[in-house]
């Protein structure tokens, strides 16, 4: 019975390994980002509007001066109501607001935007 439940322990403790690396927190995202449009020749800043919460995380502004507003999401993480709202509202203005969740989605973006 204790070989098995070491067994269950350490095959329990592996997953949750390979889970951490596949799920990357949003601010691990979010620094990966900001690297790679700077290295890519954009601009990344951080999106702070006082009195107005749900804005996205990031602006981007591209070689070329497109804007596009970033907000980052875990894969698991979902939007709350007051950022769809927000999104929403920026999106019936024109303006190009992408909801990104993970490392993956991040990359393409980023690749979308500055491509080689």
């Amino acid at each position: 019975m204790r070989v098995r439940a070491h067994a269950q322990a350490r095959d329990y403790i592996r997953t949750r390994e390979v889970c951490q690396v596949a799920n990357l927190k949003e601010s691990e995202i979010e620094r990966s980002m900001v690297r790679r449009v700077r290295e890519s020749g954009g601009l990344c800043y951080k999106f702070q509007s006082p009195g107005n919460p749900g804005v996205p995380d990031r602006i981007i502004l591209t070689r070329d001066g497109r804007t596009v507003y970033v907000e980052l999401k875990t894969e698991i993480d979902r939007l709350a109501k007051i950022q769809a709202w927000q999104i929403g509202e920026m999106r019936k203005r024109g303006a190009d607001v992408r909801v990104v969740r993970g490392a993956a989605e991040m990359r393409a973006l980023v690749e979308e935007l500055f491509p080689a």
